[in-house]
């Protein structure tokens, strides 16, 4: 990864936020297991300015898709209070496998952290914090189902610890789906997003992303059309 491709893989900007099309396998943070992270590149989505553009949110490092980010400390922070009250919309795209018998729900499931001697791991607990996820299902084919997800809540690994309660593990999982194939990546993207105005007189912004590469041979199995 380089400067230049981060750059290219900007879907919108105005003088407020930046939207990125975040690539999967890319963390968002440094980290022991991070050497290389989006943070290291973002002083090249400056354009002129003095001050690099900031996270408003985070994606996992295997998530694909829109990622928002504030251009200056005012709008982090007006970012930072939509966030919390969930006024900003964002939309999922997984493929997983099998597939939930009805076409559209909601899973209302708990998650909690469990962190032991081999790392952590979310699972769905009463105990733990609450977790929303509205879903329907796009598209089906050949033992696999495309659904878009759309969570009501913003839990770790929220999506897909959901699509495995509801029976049917995100394609490429290897935490709580079946062992991926040889070089499989995880079918989970963060399709859309939406933000409200920023300041009078703006109108709403909404991003969306293209599906990445590695999700497209699945999405045309379950019908997707470019």
């Amino acid at each position: 990864m380089s400067p230049e491709d981060i750059e290219a893989r900007v879907l919108y900007k105005d003088q407020d936020v930046i939207v990125l099309d975040k690539p999967a396998g890319l963390a968002v943070h440094a980290g022991p297991n991070s050497p290389d992270h989006l943070e290291k590149y973002l002083d090249a989505l400056k354009y002129g300015w003095s001050q690099a553009p900031r996270l408003a949110h985070r994606l996992d490092r295997d998530t694909s898709g829109c990622l928002l980010l504030g251009r200056h400390d005012k709008s982090i922070k007006r970012l930072g209070k939509m966030f919390m009250q969930g006024r900003i919309e964002k939309a999922y795209w997984t493929v997983v496998h099998g597939g939930p018998a009805a076409d559209e729900g909601v899973v209302d499931a708990s998650i909690l952290k469990i962190t032991g001697k081999g790392g952590w791991r979310i699972v769905v607990d009463a105990k733990g914090q609450p977790a929303v996820t509205q879903w329907r299902v796009l598209g089906r084919g050949d033992g696999l189902a495309w659904i878009e997800c759309v969570p009501k809540t913003g839990r770790t690994h929220q999506i897909r610890v959901h699509m495995k309660h509801l029976g049917c593990p995100v394609r490429g999982d290897c935490y709580y789906g079946p062992d991926p194939s040889p070089g499989q990546m995880l079918h989970l993207q963060s399709r859309s997003i939406g933000v409200p105005p920023l300041s009078s007189g703006k109108d709403w912004i909404r991003v969306q992303a293209p599906p990445p590469p590695h999700m497209v041979q699945a999405l045309f199995i379950c019908g997707w059309q470019s």
